[in-house]
């Protein structure tokens, strides 16, 4: 089963995106990664085509928790509405009525991230699991 199915199957509503992935992406960056310089995300390889987003983590220029804590940390959050979305895909999904999602419902995805609506926190699965990731982190409040 698909990861729609699964989330529509919880009894949450769920809406493709296809084009959307390019700008989620953007957003995540601008929120999640605003705090470097061009050169801090070149080095990084952030957003190069050879390289991911989740490199913010794995090259610790932000706090994140990993592994079974990050899926604690997604699986506690309260969740209302989300988008997925995806590093090499364009195609994305909103979430609503996500209270019930947890890291069970993102089934075999890699290289997936799930953020709320506001980008205040996100939770990334990467392909590399086990060696990195998979990560969950907040926005630092003011």
């Amino acid at each position: 089963m698909d990861i729609f199915n699964r989330l529509r199957n919880k009894n949450m509503k769920v809406r493709e995106l296809p084009k959307w992935g390019s700008y989620l992406r953007s957003e995540w960056e601008s929120h999640f990664a605003g705090h470097l310089k061009e050169y801090e995300k070149k080095a990084i390889h952030l957003n190069s085509s050879n390289g991911y987003l989740w490199h913010l983590f794995s090259y610790e220029k932000k706090e994140y928790f990993d592994g079974a804590v990050a899926e604690d940390a997604f699986n506690n959050e309260p969740k209302s509405e989300c988008y997925i979305f995806y590093q090499h895909w364009d195609y994305a999904l909103l979430v609503e009525h996500a209270a019930k999602m947890n890291t069970s419902d993102l089934g075999d995805e890699v290289d997936v991230y799930v953020v709320d609506k506001h980008f205040q926190w996100t939770f990334v699965v990467t392909h590399e699991t086990g060696l990195c990731g998979p990560y969950f982190s907040r926005i630092e409040k003011n």
